[in-house]
């Protein structure tokens, strides 16, 4: 609905930030809904790969059918690309109707104040869900800046323009969407820190290569173990949280790190684009990549019992 709302008043700025606002909204009930059901629609043994099917599928997607959206734009307009958005939400939706709920979906009416409470307590609580939190959030404090303003790094540092930008936007996608492809053959067990809190680290050494190069193809490189990093890192930190999270608290606990993940980036957007405009962008990579790296640092030396919850 909102994206056939575009179809009309594409051209009404107003009405392209109430979409904007709508479509971020609603991937906040969608995005910890999807990753809490999982569990229920595989076996245990088949989480991860069942995570990396379903990011390489995305990241894939993205890269195949951006240009497709591109050039329909030029052709027809953004009216009628609209309409097509709007048709593949359609169609996810329904799709996704087909599903059936797992026996555990059906149960008294919610306590929203006490289930959030409880949520919130569970994390407390527990070492590594703690632990985890405070990683989350130093990633996404250099994460929001970083992305938002790599087309600033392109163009002041790298010296590029629009046509070798998406070159690096299409590396981020390469790395990020083949690299999951290899995952459940390399790892044997996701749950060990390692391969939990090693991508940071790796991503962290990325930012501090983009930070000092002006070598175009050093930052190719360089973006494309970006996308490794990420990927690999959201498909271990997913199937970890639905391993050892009970169905009862999964939502709550993906939905509390969810809106952590999206207000620490929401602020590190703000003050990354200040930092930028008083220092330069160099700064804004050399602060993101020391989080970054402060992120995987802490949970590696910390070093939470990663176990089931007895909840």
């Amino acid at each position: 609905a909102v994206a056939l709302l575009l179809t009309f008043f594409h051209s009404q700025l107003i009405v392209v930030y109430l979409a904007a606002f709508l479509l971020s909204a609603f991937s906040v009930f969608f995005n910890p809904a999807a990753a809490a059901v999982l569990p229920s629609l595989v076996d245990e043994d088949e989480i991860v790969g069942a995570n990396s099917a379903l990011w390489s599928a995305a990241v894939i997607s993205q890269i195949a059918l951006a240009p497709a959206a591109g050039a329909l734009v030029a052709i027809a307009g953004p009216g009628p690309a609209f309409t097509m958005n709007a048709a593949t939400f359609a169609i996810s939706g329904l799709l996704l109707a087909t599903l059936s709920a797992p026996p555990h979906a059906a149960r008294a009416p919610a306590r929203y104040l006490d289930d959030i409470i409880e949520g919130l307590r569970v994390i407390r609580d527990s070492p590594f869900l703690s632990v985890l939190a405070g990683v989350q959030g130093l990633a996404a404090l250099s994460a929001g800046a970083t992305s938002a303003l790599l087309v600033v790094l392109a163009e002041n540092q790298l010296n590029v323009g629009a046509g070798q930008f998406g070159m690096l936007i299409a590396a981020i996608g390469i790395g990020a969407g083949f690299a999951p492809l290899l995952l459940p053959r390399f790892v044997d067990d996701v749950q060990r820190p390692r391969y939990l809190f090693g991508p940071y680290l790796l991503r962290g050494s990325v930012d501090l290569i983009l930070a000092q190069t002006r070598n175009f193809g050093t930052a190719l490189g360089a973006l494309a173990l970006y996308g490794v990093g990420t990927s690999t890192g959201n498909i271990t930190y997913n199937s970890v949280l639905q391993t050892i999270i009970t169905d009862r608290l999964r939502g709550r606990v993906f939905a509390f790190y969810d809106i952590t993940w999206q207000t620490a980036r929401l602020a590190s957007i703000g003050i990354g684009g200040i930092l930028a405009d008083q220092y330069g962008i160099t700064v804004v990579y050399w602060i993101g990549g020391a989080l970054l790296i402060a992120a995987g640092t802490l949970g590696l030396t910390a070093n939470p019992k990663i176990e089931p919850l007895a909840v």
